[in-house]
C-alpha cells in the first residue's frame, strides 16, 4: 500500500535532476566511469519509488512537464555521445540505466536496451550495460527479459520487512515483498542485489536499517535469491528529508563480511 510521506518536518531542498536522455560521464563509486541513459524526461522525476533519501528529491516537487524521451532520441543521442567519446579517447566503463526515477517505467524499455546493447557492441564493446532498477517492474516479461540481456542486472531491495519499506521507500500502489524475492530468484542468479543502509529519523521515526532484526532477514532473502553479486551502501549525497544518517564504515563492512561468508561476492560503499 502506498503511504503518502509526511513531510512537512524532514523535508529538505536538496535535489539533482539529470539530463535526459544522456548525461555524464560520471564517476560512480560502485560502477567506474559511467555514461548515463536517463529515459525520464529531464525537468522531472518518475518514479514507482518515493524515497525519503533520493538525491532526485520527493516525488511531488518535480512533477515534470515534459515527455519521457523517444527510443529514437535515445538511440541517436547515445551514438553522438560513443562518438564523441571515441573521438576524445575516453570509453565509459560502463553504460548506466539510471536517472530521474524508475527506467523501467518506460514503454520502450525492452527496445531501448536492444538499441544501447547494438550501440555497445560498435562502439565500446569492453563496457557492461548496468540498469538500476527499484525491481518494481520486474513482473513485466518484456522487462525481465531485457533485464536478462544486460551485463549488470541491479535490483534494489533495502528491506524485506514491510513496514519499514512503506516508511522509507513509499512505493506506488501494491508492494508486495514477498512477490518480488520470487520473481528475483526467477532470474537464476543474474541479477545484483543493491541495499541502502542508513541510520537516523523523519518525522520522528528511526529508520536504522542497520540492526539485526532488519540485516538478518534480509541476508536469508538474499541467501534464497542467490544473487551473482551483492552491493551494499549508504547514503553519499544530500537527501530530501532531513534527519537521514551514513550507515558507518564498521557497520557496512561487517555487513559485507557477512555476504561474502555466506558464498555470495559482495561490495561496501562509503
Amino acid at each position: 500500500m502506498y503511504m503518502k510521506p509526511s513531510n512537512e518536518l524532514c523535508k529538505t531542498m536538496s535535489t539533482i535532476i539529470y539530463p535526459s536522455p544522456i548525461f555524464g560521464p560520471v564517476h560512480s563509486r560502485r560502477l567506474g566511469i559511467s555514461l548515463g541513459i536517463n529515459l525520464l524526461p529531464a525537468d522531472g522525476k518518475v518514479c514507482s519509488f518515493d524515497c525519503i533519501y533520493c538525491e532526485c528529491g520527493f516525488n511531488e516537487d518535480h512533477r515534470p512537464t515534459l515527455p519521457m524521451p523517444r527510443r529514437e532520441e535515445v538511440s541517436r543521442r547515445l551514438e553522438e555521445k560513443l562518438q564523441q567519446m571515441t573521438a576524445e579517447g575516453q570509453l565509459p566503463d560502463v553504460l548506466t540505466f539510471a536517472g530521474n526515477g524508475e527506467p523501467t517505467c518506460h514503454p520502450h524499455f525492452a527496445e531501448i536496451i536492444d538499441d544501447t546493447l547494438r550501440l555497445r557492441d560498435r562502439y565500446c564493446p569492453k563496457a557492461k550495460v548496468s540498469v538500476l532498477s527499484n525491481s518494481t517492474m520486474i513482473h513485466r516479461p518484456q522487462v525481465h527479459a531485457a533485464l536478462m540481456r544486460v551485463d549488470n542486472n541491479i535490483l534494489k531491495l533495502d528491506t524485506i520487512d514491510p513496514i519499514y519499506i512503506n516508511k522509507v521507500d513509499h512505493p506506488a500502489g501494491t508492494y508486495d515483498v514477498d512477490a518480488i524475492i520470487e520473481r528475483m530468484k526467477a532470474f537464476d542468479g543474474h541479477l545484483i542485489v543493491q541495499t541502502m543502509f542508513m541510520r537516523g529519523q523523519c518525522d520522528g521515526q528511526s529508520v536504522d536499517n542497520t540492526g539485526e532484526e532488519y540485516v538478518g532477514p534480509w541476508l536469508e532473502a538474499v541467501k534464497a535469491i542467490g544473487p551473482q553479486q551483492v552491493m551494499v551502501y549508504t547514503i553519499d549525497r544530500e537527501t530530501p528529508a532531513a534527519g537521514l544518517e551514513k550507515a558507518s564504515r564498521e557497520q557496512l563492512d561487517a555487513i559485507r563480511d557477512r555476504v561474502i561468508a555466506a558464498g555470495i561476492p559482495c561490495t561496501a560503499s562509503y
